[in-house]
């Protein structure tokens, strides 16, 4: 006897009577969100890759992710609901909401409350917005905006209110400046009127020669400015080796508190990024580029949007194509791994490694994966030589850092300077000298992760491989000046507590250990022996840089303010 088939009426010969047609089983998808969906995504692909776009796309324009806008961008992208649901919760600027829930307000006023905005009166705006601003806006705190040095910060929408008051923030509402504003920067046609692109010109032209350009490279002894510090031209030189295709990654989800040195680029140059990245491109033999950028850097995603084409059109990415990603507030994603597994439409889920992303990358494909700061200087060290780079350099050092200077200083702000300067140097020659009133009594020396030192050790080499024999490490070059005004244990529960908030949850030692030091450090006097115990197994046993860094704070002051913890 045959099978019936699927949704086939039968008869059950018992009743005489017809059973009614089944209906698939699953949520049904509502046909008015469907529509609406298919409206939004217009000719777009349906590639899961995109799946976080076509969630900002509903995002923006509903305010909000409905269970049925859900349902029906997993119909259109045939995809399961339980992937677009797991993608879509992880990360915190999608707001889901389920049947027989209230949408969030229209408005979103998101409060920084990250080490240097808290030492300038977050607490105070977040404590007074809610009750200035009325039921029909929504205020949350939110992790670090990129903007230390014009702390404290909120966002209404996407506009940015820099050393903002709550008279500040009512007036921005009240006149409706919620969308992002544009600084004013060098276009695409005043780059070129300066000479921009006639060097990606010339290698597009075949003037140079691969192997040449990664020889100066190596010889201006370059390293990633994203955090890890491998050298450029080294990294280009070994994925010459892997199989072809090979695509490119740019990771300008600098999250990192403190930091803010790629956003500065960005908003104000962001063709000489443009080229050195195409430059790489071509060296590297990668077809496909991908530029990843936080949300909360809504500016610098409009300028992308206005600029790249402009490239495009003019013949200069002919080698490369080049796409535009946008995060959606997840500071994981600024781990390399991370960040490509959300350029893939997934949860920014750190992987193992081995493989390293040059063999085993995007898409399964060898991949290099480049800061914004370490292209962004390609162009000037190969018209200029890598001599001129390496020209600079203070005690013993080589090369120029873009350090990112916040907290107790005069003037904070990107400051370009010689790679081994110390942080006495950069106050004092670089900021203005310390706030009036304030002392410095300690300095992160590489944003929320690179451990905290005392005044004592003004003196230390501000560079790479200086600053580990301390417990330190220099990362992204973000200066957090804290002064003798400051409460360091208050310091290291504001960097506990973003490390805690910002875990993935994939690993234990991270997730559960960052949650555990908290709460030792919050019962009053600190067991050091268990808090360094602790300490040691999130250092030694989480999956990626997180866990393993997110002690650095507490260790550095246990060891050079045990008073405080006390």
């Amino acid at each position: 006897m045959t099978a019936p088939q699927p949704f086939e009426r039968q008869i059950n010969p018992g009743s005489g009577r017809r059973k009614a047609a089944p209906v698939p089983k699953g949520r049904q998808v509502d046909p008015a969100a469907l529509e609406e969906v298919a409206a939004l995504l217009g000719n777009r692909p349906r590639r899961p890759d995109l799946l976080i776009e076509h969630l900002h796309l509903i995002q923006d324009r509903f305010g909000h992710l409905s269970a049925a806008h859900l349902a029906a961008l997993a119909d259109h992208m045939k995809l399961p609901m339980a992937t677009v649901y797991e993608t879509a919760s992880f990360y915190a600027h999608f707001d889901i909401v389920l049947e027989g829930e209230t949408p969030p307000p229209p408005l979103t006023v998101r409060v920084c409350d990250s080490l240097t905005c808290a030492m300038k009166g977050a607490q105070a705006l977040l404590d007074t917005l809610p009750e200035a601003l009325g039921p029909n806006v929504r205020v949350v705190r939110a992790p670090c905006m990129g903007r230390c040095d014009t702390a404290p910060v909120c966002e209404a929408g996407h506009h940015h209110l820099d050393r903002i008051s709550v008279d500040g923030v009512q007036q921005a509402v009240e006149g409706g400046h919620t969308h992002a504003e544009l600084p004013e920067y060098l276009s695409y046609d005043a780059y070129r009127a300066g000479g921009g692109y006639e060097l990606l010109e010339e290698v597009l032209a075949g003037k140079h020669d691969r192997a040449d350009i990664i020889a100066r490279m190596e010889s201006s002894k370059l390293r990633g400015l994203g955090g890890a510090g491998f050298p450029a031209g080294l990294k280009w030189k070994f994925i010459q080796n892997e199989t072809k295709p090979r695509l490119m990654a740019i990771n300008a989800d600098e999250g990192e508190p403190g930091t803010f040195k790629d956003r500065y680029y960005l908003e104000r140059d962001p063709h000489r990024f443009i080229e050195g990245m195409l430059i790489a491109a071509w060296v590297s033999e990668c077809t496909e580029s991908y530029i990843y950028v936080r949300d909360e850097y809504p500016a610098v995603l409009e300028i992308l949007r206005r600029e790249l084409p402009k490239v495009e059109n003019a013949g200069l990415a002919r080698h490369c194509r080049l796409e535009l990603r946008r995060g959606a507030g997840a500071y994981i994603c600024g781990e390399e791994l991370a960040m490509l597994e959300s350029i893939e439409g997934k949860r920014g889920y750190p992987r193992q490694k081995p493989p390293f992303p040059t063999q085993i990358g995007l898409f399964g494909r060898p991949t290099i994966i480049h800061n914004v700061e370490t292209v962004y200087w390609v162009r000037d060290i190969l018209q200029k030589g890598p001599e001129w780079f390496t020209s600079h350099g203070r005690n013993g050092r080589a090369g120029l850092r873009s350090f990112s200077v916040s907290g107790r200083v005069r003037e904070p702000g990107v400051k370009v300077a010689p790679a081994g300067i110390t942080v006495r140097e950069l106050i004092d020659e670089y900021c203005g000298g310390m706030e009036d009133g304030h002392e410095l009594l300690a300095y992160l020396p590489g944003g929320a992760s690179g451990g905290i030192l005392p005044a004592s050790m003004d003196d230390v080499p501000l560079d790479f491989d200086t600053l580990q024999p301390h417990g330190c490490f220099i990362g992204s070059a973000a200066i957090i000046v804290l002064s003798d005004k400051d409460d360091l244990k208050a310091a290291v529960l504001n960097l506990l507590r973003f490390f805690e908030d910002e875990s993935c949850g994939q690993c234990t030692p991270c997730r559960t250990g960052t949650e555990k030091a908290i709460l030792l450090l919050e019962q009053g006097e600190s067991d050091f022996a268990l808090l360094e115990e602790l300490s040691q197994v999130m250092m030694d046993a989480s999956i990626c840089g997180l866990g393993q860094a997110a002690p650095n704070p507490l260790l550095s002051v246990m060891k050079h303010f045990p008073e405080a913890l006390r």
